[in-house]
């Protein structure tokens, strides 16, 4: 069973060396810290993959840094979602993928957004969110 922690929302900035110098200053473990990259400009994409070594301690790692202030943004981490097999970008786990020629037929319709008010009472992080735009 793997226990990666997707952590995301980060500075273009931020390196491995220092997402494990925060995991150290918070006695936290991991086993390797991937920050991933663009390929052609090596710059950051904005989210890296933590490894811990078991269940607890990846659940101590999202805990902390789930919706960590850093900068002016608030860092996400949840659990990593295994990766999607090349060539079925977009499609969710357990869907099956729709070959071109029916997507073809389809049109290419597009969809338009509703735009929606709010239907209730926000969470504060929603509430912080909205300030924050």
């Amino acid at each position: 069973m793997s226990f990666t922690v997707f952590l995301g929302n980060l500075p273009t900035w931020v390196t491995a060396d220092d997402i494990k110098s925060w995991l150290m200053a918070e006695s936290l473990v991991a086993d390797a810290v991937k920050v991933i990259r663009n390929p052609e400009t090596q710059e950051s994409k904005g989210f890296a993959f933590i490894d811990a070594p078991n269940a607890e301690e990846m659940q101590s790692i999202i805990k902390r840094f789930d919706r960590a202030p850093l900068e002016d943004r608030l860092l996400r981490a949840n659990p990593a979602q295994p990766p999607r097999p090349k060539g079925q970008i977009g499609v969710k786990p357990g869907a099956q993928p729709v070959p071109a020629a029916d997507k073809a037929r389809r049109g290419g319709k597009k969809h338009k957004r509703i735009a929606r008010g709010p239907s209730g009472p926000q969470s504060a992080f929603a509430e912080e969110l909205a300030k924050a735009l």
